[in-house]
């Protein structure tokens, strides 16, 4: 082969796959933005259902329970299929319950839309993480997974903000309406640069759920769920320790909210590459540095510029999210995508766990900035559990 032929179909690859990872990523911008901008116009969509803002909330816990329900349940259905149909019917579906809440009549409707825009969201990413990995070279499958959920992260910094922005200014269903369209768009990219693939006509359930039987999984999804909890704790109730405690306007706290985005950005970005590095102490270090986060913010956000970095570090603990992932999908055997899905239903367990944790830290009466030290604890529960993974694959690898 010449030297110029061999550039050159190096160079038509790498197009096809940054066009498949935008593609893949553009789905993760749209399941972001759909699953936080509900948060902001939470008043509007409570007046408009006539229901109280409080019961309205349970529009928010209906599309949890939709990820933590869908994502192993879909994995698992789907392993056999081809992963390139899987992720256009995933985002159909994601479009199909978008556009049913912006349709929705009534209070109740709106509640079964959003736990069925719900379901495809751990699936969509585990699959997605999957086909990025395997069009990434050995030493930068971490990359590739972190340019995926780049989209998720710029949802934080741009689309929840934009959404939200439609929703007041159009009303809250034109967001929704937005979030469909651009899962819409998701599917023609999908179609046009995503690889076709064979699927695995020999997968079956059972087969998938053989990765539940390996300790190592459980460990990981351990260090997702509790490890990980921390951010949940703290950034759910950002605003009033932001405005309470360092005496930050509320009119700058959206500023603020960008900045957690851009901190889960650079996470997004170092932690991957770390992975690629090195992929165990990349998930240590991201770990360390969350507690690290949690324990400045506890002491130190009373000084409003000091709260910015606090804020930046916060979401920087996003670095988490690359490493785990890649090793989940190398300890799960031939059930990457269920493994890579149950991820996502871990976060969102995080979520629940750290949001409820530091609402009893504050009810107790020790303040705003005491979620810093739930977080704290939490990250060191998940450093623990991290430590008995790293004892655990010392003794399979002698056990061999």
């Amino acid at each position: 082969m010449s030297e110029d032929v061999l550039p050159s179909a190096l160079l038509t690859r790498r197009s096809r796959v940054s066009a498949a990872e935008i593609a893949l990523a553009v789905g993760g911008f749209g399941i972001g933005t759909g699953e936080f901008a509900i948060m902001g116009l939470l008043p509007q969509v409570a007046e408009d259902v006539a229901v109280s803002v409080p019961k309205a909330g349970a529009v928010i816990s209906a599309y949890a329970l939709g990820v933590v329900v869908g994502a192993p349940l879909i994995a698992v259905l789907a392993a056999r299929f081809a992963r390139f149909q899987v992720l256009l019917v995933l985002m159909a579906l994601f479009a199909l319950g978008n556009f049913a809440s912006a349709a929705a009549p009534d209070f109740y409707t709106l509640v079964a839309a959003r736990f069925l825009a719900g379901l495809p969201h751990g699936a969509y990413f585990g699959v997605a993480a999957v086909v990025a990995a395997g069009l990434a070279a050995p030493n930068q499958r971490a990359r590739a997974i972190g340019r995926v959920m780049m989209g998720l992260t710029i949802a934080t910094l741009f689309g929840t903000p934009l959404a939200a922005w439609f929703g007041q200014a159009l009303g809250w269903r034109t967001a929704f309406t937005v979030v469909g369209a651009i899962s819409l768009l998701t599917m023609v990219l999908t179609w046009f640069h995503v690889p076709r693939d064979e699927g695995d006509p020999q997968a079956t359930p059972l087969r998938e759920l053989g990765a539940l039987g390996k300790l190592q999984v459980w460990l990981l999804l351990g260090i997702c769920a509790i490890g990980c909890g921390g951010m949940f704790a703290v950034f759910s109730y950002i605003t009033p320790a932001l405005t309470e405690v360092a005496g930050v306007s509320l009119v700058n706290v959206p500023v603020m909210l960008s900045v957690f985005g851009a901190g889960m950005i650079l996470g997004n970005i170092v932690g991957s590459r770390l992975a690629d590095w090195s992929l165990l102490p990349a998930i240590g270090i991201a770990i360390a540095f969350n507690i690290f986060a949690y324990v400045l913010f506890y002491f130190t956000t009373s000084n409003p510029w000091i709260a910015i970095v606090n804020v930046l570090f916060i979401g920087g603990g996003f670095a988490v999210v690359p490493g785990v992932q890649t090793r989940l999908m190398d300890v799960a055997g031939k059930a990457q995508a269920l493994a890579a899905a149950l991820s996502h239903s871990a976060f969102n367990l995080a979520n629940a766990l750290g949001a409820w944790l530091g609402g009893v830290s504050i009810a107790a009466g020790y303040g705003w900035t005491s979620t810093g030290l739930v977080g704290a604890v939490l990250g060191l529960a998940g450093f623990a559990i991290f430590f008995a993974s790293i004892l655990v694959d010392r003794r399979e690898r002698r056990a061999k």
